[in-house]
């Protein structure tokens, strides 16, 4: 077995826009990461994912870069980042960049250049095309609403943006583009940063016919088969593999929505030479309905445990997961999976971090989950800023595919707004985030759910993921250990096992707020057992046939 130390490690997500503002401009920045290093060092993290702080005009929240070795100014200087860097590494934490390559923003100087003539030595960075019979060059819908394609009035030709216009996609084909992307992440590594998460980089080959689409419920068709692993993904990842990653010890993981397992082991596997890690999405998909995400529907943990236990025996000889219940794109992980309750926040966010923890593969923890953050519920769309929730609403309302109240709804149970409201660092104004005007206005609910509250009690979320993260460090088991899914069927509990050279955990959590009863198969047998964690105090009932488990209860027993 491989080891190494990115599969040893806990990875904690900053969107620094939201995490803690220090100069009072209702902006969170890199100076008010500095700050929070002391709490990130106590829960016991290695390595911090950090969203984009390169200089960005923010029509994406920084995932639209006018230029790859600058700093956004709301974020501060390159010598703030420099300070926050050799601070983390002070305290052994590892910083890992949001690398945004499948497009950049419309005002960067490549883009810019490349729009001014059809001549321009950067025309061929992006992927520019002539209409067809007066419309677009195909019928490809944009991930944030309507075409995939924007006319050019000067040129009489349109460019390729899979999401928003400010967003065109960068030409991968051309091999001077692909040689500045290396120099840029050369350039990140030299400082000392320890890696990459790539947003999207599994749509950076498109099939450059461009066919058109099958037609949606969106009015556009889909692309997705024709730029999603598209066909030269495996040698552009092999090729910045050789010509960067391999040069320095780096952590890296590949955000590829659409990913299956068969694919995740071309991309993981280690003779292959790419990438350490995926992030798939099945998981969080669970209850998508009609329209996706904007049709939730209730799920069931059955789909939950196939997903995952498909993953997890996938790669359990080739290639490595990574583990995430909820990141800058997702709802609130109590909310999602849990239930955000007064009466079960506290006992289910314990739940889920049991199970996320236990599971085969590197954790990923994102900001405010460890004080058990939960979704927001704003009454108005004009208080949200998501691009991507606020072309929703007008797509579906202005259509009459759906009513305002249906999309806000939607929005409220699965829009990326519920992860970027502030996180809640005490009971103050702002939650202690900003002593100005929030971007986007805080939970209301901080007075009750704060780090400044977790931290002074004992039983909170934030001192039981901290056990969880000392456990994983101390028991190899946890790391490296085969997993196997036990009661298959049940819609209630999740329970599985982990083993490694003879030492064998049982996992078992209770995803419902009733008191399921269960037998535990033939062979697992808790007599002379020892709990290792537990979010309730857990009596003698070792050795017994049947077990009950209270609302959200999770229990890790070490097996004689």
């Amino acid at each position: 077995m491989d080891r190494a130390w990115w599969k040893e490690s806990v990875v904690y997500q900053i969107y620094p826009r939201s995490f803690n503002d220090s100069n009072a401009d209702g902006i969170g920045d890199i100076p008010g990461i500095t700050q929070k290093l002391d709490h990130l060092q106590d829960l016991g993290i290695d390595v911090i994912w950090l969203s984009p702080v390169y200089q960005s005009p923010n029509d994406d929240n920084g995932y639209d870069i006018s230029n790859y070795r600058a700093i956004m100014d709301e974020f501060g200087t390159m010598a703030d980042f420099d300070e926050m860097l050799e601070e983390a590494h002070k305290r052994d934490i590892r910083i890992m960049m949001d690398l945004v390559v499948n497009h950049t923003s419309d005002e960067h100087a490549w883009f810019v250049e490349s729009r001014e003539a059809k001549d321009s030595s950067k025309r061929d960075y992006y992927i520019w095309r002539p209409g067809k019979g007066g419309e677009a060059p195909n019928n490809w819908g944009s991930f944030f609403g309507g075409s995939a394609w924007e006319y050019d009035d000067a040129s009489d030709e349109y460019y390729l943006h899979l999401f928003s216009k400010k967003q065109p996609d960068l030409n991968w084909e051309h091999p001077e583009l692909r040689r500045d992307v290396y120099e840029m992440m050369n350039f990140w590594l030299n400082k000392g940063v320890n890696g990459f998460r790539m947003d999207v980089v599994n749509f950076i080959s498109k099939d450059q016919n461009f066919p058109d689409g099958e037609m949606t419920g969106t009015g556009y068709g889909d692309g997705n088969p024709y730029f999603v692993n598209g066909p030269r993904i495996h040698e552009y990842m092999h090729e910045m593999n050789q010509e960067v990653l391999s040069k320095a010890d780096t952590i890296t993981v590949g955000e590829m929505p659409n990913v299956g397992v068969e694919q995740a082991k071309l991309y993981t596997g280690s003779e292959r030479e790419e990438l350490n890690m995926v992030f798939h999405f099945e998981h969080v998909d669970v209850g998508s309905g009609e329209y996706g995400k904007w049709s939730p529907q209730p799920w069931k943990l059955t789909d939950l445990k196939t997903i995952v236990t498909t993953w997890q025996e996938g790669l359990e000889e080739k290639g490595w997961n990574s583990l995430y219940w909820s990141n800058h794109d997702q709802p609130r992980a109590i909310s999602r999976f849990g239930n955000d309750s007064e009466a079960f926040r506290v006992i289910s966010g314990k739940m889920l971090a049991t199970c996320l923890h236990m599971l085969k593969g590197t954790p990923y923890i994102y900001q405010g989950e460890e004080i058990g953050m939960t979704n927001i519920a704003f009454e108005s769309i004009e208080e949200y800023r998501d691009i991507e929730s606020l072309n929703a609403y007008k797509d579906f309302t202005s259509r009459g595919t759906m009513s305002g109240d249906e999309v806000m709804h939607a929005i409220h149970e699965r829009g990326r707004d519920n992860a970027r409201t502030p996180v809640q660092w005490s009971a103050e104004d702002h939650a202690g985030f900003t002593t100005g005007e929030p971007w986007i206005a805080v939970n209301p609910n901080y007075k009750q759910i704060n780090a400044e509250a977790v931290l002074a009690d004992p039983d909170s979320v934030y001192h039981y993921y901290k056990r969880l993260i000392k456990l994983r460090k101390q028991n190899p088991v946890i790391v490296y250990g085969k997993y196997q899914l036990l009661l298959e069927q049940d819609e209630q509990i999740y329970a599985f096992t982990r083993e490694l050279d003879g030492e064998r955990l049982l996992v078992l959590c209770n995803f419902s707020q009733e008191e399921p009863a269960f037998a535990l198969p033939e062979g697992i047998d808790l007599t002379g057992s020892e709990v290792l964690i537990s979010n309730y105090e857990v009596g003698g009932e070792a050795g017994l046939p049947a077990l009950k488990l209270r609302p959200y209860e999770a229990r890790v027993y070490r097996l004689n």
